[in-house]
């Protein structure tokens, strides 16, 4: 009876260890600005997989060496880079968000970037030309090099991402009018993770695109099946919303978040992992950021997550 017991208790916790963690996300780089080898960029993959795609492509080699040198791989990192990404999600082109991708197109192998036609556009007709960098697309000025073939998405519209099993779709955001952003809601069997680029809050905007975002997730969060969000925080409080420049402070984080409690009911954000990206690490303001994102109690019920370069996380 007691080793009968034993092994069901085992089996158990195998079984809730499997059923805990359904994405695992490699931050390759975290920062807003000044750090050029860290920032924005994430590796995600269903949980057990190596088939990632990067959300965001601001640093590419040094995230993936400092994610190789502490465990996370056990291969090379121009094995991650060739073989681990299978594609690319960008959400806007602002060079904190593409600088890496631009930087190793010459040693990638071949895929696909994904992205609003918007964000595309800048992608081949500002950086993948031969006057900035050579055309490593498959569009715009010729020779074409072929490497990278341009996917555009539709907003609302889900689409699966070949040799993975992940879903992605996408969601405009706004990042300062009239220039936009985007969001990326990855789905993976029934469960769901969100990653926001850049964005202004719909106050300061003048915009619907949070609102919208947040009506569509809203019943993920009320189901548990939303596993988290990766939001950005990029200036203190203080901050003038003039000078925002389409981005968030913790306080506007904070109603952003009540918005969503109060679509979803309280209990339905109560845990939810809240990973804050996108912070400028000018003089001490980083500091400043989190402290503030701490003690703002309109985010007190979820829980908070500051990711660092190269470190696995599980979700």
């Amino acid at each position: 009876m007691n080793s009968y017991r034993s092994g069901w208790i085992v089996l158990c916790l195998c079984c809730s260890l499997r059923a805990g963690a359904q994405f695992t996300v490699v931050p390759l780089g975290v920062r807003g600005g000044l750090d050029e080898s860290n920032l924005s960029s994430y590796m995600l993959a269903a949980a057990g997989s190596n088939d990632y795609i990067c959300l965001d492509a601001g640093t590419l080699y040094s995230g993936i060496r400092k994610a190789v040198d502490s465990g996370v791989f056990s291969t090379s990192v121009p094995n991650v880079l060739r073989n681990y990404i299978k594609a690319y999600f960008i959400s806007h082109p602002h060079l904190d968000h593409v600088a890496g991708l631009i930087i190793n197109s010459p040693d990638d192998s071949a895929k696909t970037i994904y992205g609003l036609p918007a964000c595309l556009d800048v992608l081949k007709e500002k950086y993948f030309t031969w006057e900035s960098w050579a055309n490593f697309g498959d569009e715009g000025e010729k020779p074409l090099l072929k490497k990278y073939h341009y996917a555009s998405l539709v907003p609302g519209e889900e689409v699966a991402i070949p040799h993975t099993p992940l879903y992605v779709t996408a969601y405009a955001l706004s990042h300062g009018a009239p220039y936009q952003s985007s969001a990326f809601l990855v789905r993976s069997g029934e469960d769901y993770l969100l990653y926001l680029g850049d964005t202004g809050s719909d106050t300061v905007e003048h915009s619907n695109k949070l609102h919208l975002l947040w009506q569509a997730v809203a019943p993920m969060v009320r189901n548990g099946r939303l596993k988290g969000i990766f939001i950005e925080a990029s200036f203190t409080n203080e901050q003038p919303e003039k000078l925002l420049f389409g981005h968030l402070t913790p306080k506007l984080l904070g109603r952003e978040m009540a918005e969503l409690a109060g679509l979803s009911g309280a209990n339905g954000v109560r845990g939810l992992q809240v990973v804050i990206t996108h912070r400028k690490p000018s003089g001490d303001q980083e500091a400043r950021i989190r402290k503030e994102l701490e003690e703002n109690p309109s985010l007190s019920p979820v829980k908070l997550v500051f990711p660092e370069q190269g470190k696995r996380m599980n979700f």
